[in-house]
């Protein structure tokens, strides 16, 4: 029964795009126009891993697919050595993508 729920939560939320998740969390955007959807993949998942829910962050995976947001989140945090994630958010999420979005050793 749990299964059957994921699977249609994830059916339902793999037919959402990228600009329908964004104006669902305008608030998380409160200081730029409410009908600018065209921001970089790598602002909105600074945004929402920084300042999102829990369950923010589960459909960005599913919208966005965990590998694509775990290749985005580690070039924007080794490229140099200023990025804009809190501390804690960026310790928790390096080592949750090490484990669930291991690196391609090719």
């Amino acid at each position: 029964m749990q299964d059957e729920k994921i699977r249609i939560f994830v059916k339902k939320m793999s037919a959402k795009s990228i600009a329908d998740y964004i104006q669902q969390r305008r608030a998380l955007f409160w200081y730029s126009s409410p009908d600018k959807t065209d921001i970089s993949l790598s602002f909105l998942t600074e945004m929402v891993l920084n300042y999102g829910t829990l369950d923010d962050v589960r459909e960005l995976f599913v919208v966005a697919g965990v590998n694509k947001i775990a290749k985005v989140f580690r070039e924007s945090t080794q490229k140099s050595k200023r990025d804009n994630y809190f501390p804690i958010v960026k310790n928790f999420y390096t080592l949750y993508f090490d484990k669930y979005a291991p690196r391609d050793t090719k």
